[in-house]
């Protein structure tokens, strides 16, 4: 995702109207710039099909309010929005940014004179990771930042807020040489990455950690269903740090990063197993398989 987002060609979905690029734009004072109140979400199409649309509308909506933000669209609205856009763009394998914040209207903590304006963005974006890493496997941190508790937080929303200590917690890994964090909960216990849920294998069953403070991903959703259909138990339950670090396989999944392997995290190292090869091949026939559009 490298360059200037503000400056490229191309068109975004924009309060109704599709607009150029350049010209999306919001004031200073836009209360989801002072005090994080928006939300978003992360697609992908592939071959013209946006992948899990209607449960990414439906997650959209619902987080905002999670936030108390009202949404003025409706799912089915959203996933015709989001096809105009690609349309209008010419593109077929495409990531998908819908976004929504509360504008300029009223400026302080309360916010019921805001009026919630929505904007979806769409370019080209291979793997988020790289080609490299489907050998290899990313190299992660275990980040000083914790995810918070789920009263203290909206953890099931896919809000803007709780992005922070992720772009700390990214920046810290990067300048030490890894490619991404690994955050831990509150307790100490194996969460996820700064974008990405996390699996780890061991001895042919395969775990991943229970979403009760962080966000229960779709992407991970769809391929706990896709292990379960090719044999794989699955087991949703609280990791261990030491837990992970004994494990034969681990990968992440997002909507962004697909499904990549991990090579390392701190000093202890992995390999790209068979159990993350058959599950990221499964998945890349998913997602491209044939199918009619859902709007």
């Amino acid at each position: 995702m490298a360059g200037n987002f503000s400056d490229r060609d191309g068109l975004i979905w924009y309060n109704g109207k599709i607009v150029p690029w350049r010209d999306a734009k919001v004031h200073v004072l836009t209360h989801g710039l002072h005090y994080a109140s928006s939300v978003f979400e992360g697609e992908r199409a592939y071959n013209g099909t946006i992948f899990l649309c209607q449960e990414h509308s439906e997650r959209f909506i619902r987080s905002a309010q999670l936030i108390d933000m009202e949404m003025p669209m409706n799912a089915e609205e959203l996933n015709e929005a989001k096809y105009a856009i690609l349309k209008a763009n010419n593109l077929t394998d495409a990531y998908i940014r819908p976004v929504a914040f509360r504008g300029s209207e009223q400026l302080g903590i309360s916010a019921q004179q805001t009026k919630t304006h929505i904007a979806i963005a769409c370019w080209e974006w291979p793997s988020y990771f790289g080609n490299e890493a489907r050998e290899k496997g990313i190299s992660l941190q275990v980040a000083k930042w914790r995810a918070p508790m789920p009263d203290t937080a909206t953890t099931a929303s896919k809000a803007a807020c709780l992005y922070a200590t992720h772009t700390m917690s990214k920046h810290t890994a990067e300048a030490a040489g890894f490619t991404d964090a690994l955050m831990l909960d509150y307790r100490g216990l194996v969460a996820e990455c700064t974008g990405a849920n996390i699996f780890m294998i061991k001895d042919g069953k395969i775990k991943t950690p229970d979403p009760d403070c962080f966000l229960n991903g779709l992407t991970r959703q769809t391929v706990i269903k896709l292990a379960e259909e090719h044999g794989f138990s699955v087991d949703v339950c609280q990791i261990t740090l030491e837990e992970l670090l004994s494990a034969d396989e681990i990968f992440v999944t997002g909507t962004a990063a697909e499904i990549t392997a991990i090579g390392k995290i701190n000093d202890s190292t992995f390999t790209v197993g068979p159990v993350t090869r058959k599950l990221r091949d499964a998945y890349e026939s998913l997602v491209r398989a044939p199918k009619a559009k859902a709007a």
